[in-house]
């Protein structure tokens, strides 16, 4: 059965595309083979494409529409919930750095109603969406959702917490593992101050140490190492999440911990596989601000589609 998700992006991005002006046509357009396409960028600056500030309604609604085709809704959820963030923050720093939820730019690569070799990105501050389409095969990395704040409380409970099940889940298969799993997996007594890969266009190798192998860490540990791995797919859509799967299953696995292990406290984790990278940070003093990444490494930004598509052509 061919995959839907590639006609879904040349239709949302055909629709976009038609709503711009000359000048935010020429702002969100760039050649294939550009070098901003190759761009992770989660800290809040201008950045290559046209602004959701700049466009009409009509406009930004097509830019959404073209982010919901790279994610599950719950997925999209989350990533609507990072941009609306932005003013929760503006506020709480009392509006001094101006932050604006239209903050956030899309930017196409090669023609999607024309070229067997495009690409898209939707990205602002907390949100990098980076979408590879090579012969109708899309490649999904890298995938970057943060939140500032992680946590909005009121009266001790949570109003807004978008990355907690990312937390929550991590700290779970940290318990489950037990004193022995625990000491293998932590790696550091200090959390690094953000994630390892940061704003890299690649990933060189494995990041070491590499923490505690999935084979060491029994029944429940790792069928919640599965579950962690499966939480991060599952942000694609579903006929994505399931080759992501299908790929990975069998596979090795490693997960790895550093700093405190009680809530509140300054940590990170990370899971690695065949061509995987997952990272997870909450670091800031206050262990109020989180950053998470799917990436990977061999295949961040359709490397993998079109080393495919080389070997065909020759």
């Amino acid at each position: 059965m061919d995959d839907p998700v590639p006609e879904r992006m040349r239709t949302a991005a055909g629709a976009l595309l038609a709503t711009l002006d000359e000048p935010a046509r020429a702002a969100a357009g760039h050649a294939f083979d550009d070098e901003g396409r190759r761009w992770l960028e989660y800290r809040p600056r201008p950045r290559p494409g046209v602004s959701l500030a700049d466009l009409d309604r009509a406009g930004r609604k097509a830019a959404h529409r073209l982010l919901a085709t790279a994610l599950s809704p719950p997925a999209y959820a989350q990533a609507m919930t990072v941009v609306a963030l932005e003013e929760v923050l503006d506020r709480a720093e009392e509006w001094r750095r101006g932050r604006h939820s239209g903050d956030y730019w899309v930017a196409l690569y090669g023609d999607p109603a024309r070229d067997d070799r495009w690409a898209w990105r939707f990205e602002g501050h907390h949100l990098s969406v980076s979408m590879t389409v090579v012969d109708d095969e899309v490649s999904p990395a890298p995938l970057f959702l943060g939140a500032n704040p992680a946590t909005v409380r009121h009266a001790g409970r949570p109003v807004s917490r978008p990355l907690g099940i990312e937390e929550d889940l991590g700290r779970e298969l940290l318990e489950a593992i037990g004193p022995a799993g625990r000491a293998a997996a932590i790696i550091a007594d200090e959390a690094p101050a953000d994630i390892v890969s940061a704003t890299r266009p690649s990933v060189d190798g494995p990041l070491t140490p590499l923490g505690v192998p999935g084979d060491r860490l029994g029944v429940t540990g790792r069928a919640l190492l599965d579950q962690l791995v499966a939480l991060y797919l599952d942000r694609l859509p579903a006929e994505l999440a399931v080759r992501e799967a299908d790929r990975l299953a069998g596979g090795e696995l490693h997960f790895a911990w550093a700093g405190s292990t009680r809530p509140g406290g300054r940590h990170y984790y990370r899971v690695q596989g065949d061509d995987l990278l997952i990272e997870y940070d909450n670091t800031t003093e206050d262990g109020n601000h989180a950053h998470t990444v799917l990436r990977r490494p061999a295949g961040d930004f359709g490397a993998d589609v079109l080393a495919a598509h080389r070997a065909r052509a020759h």
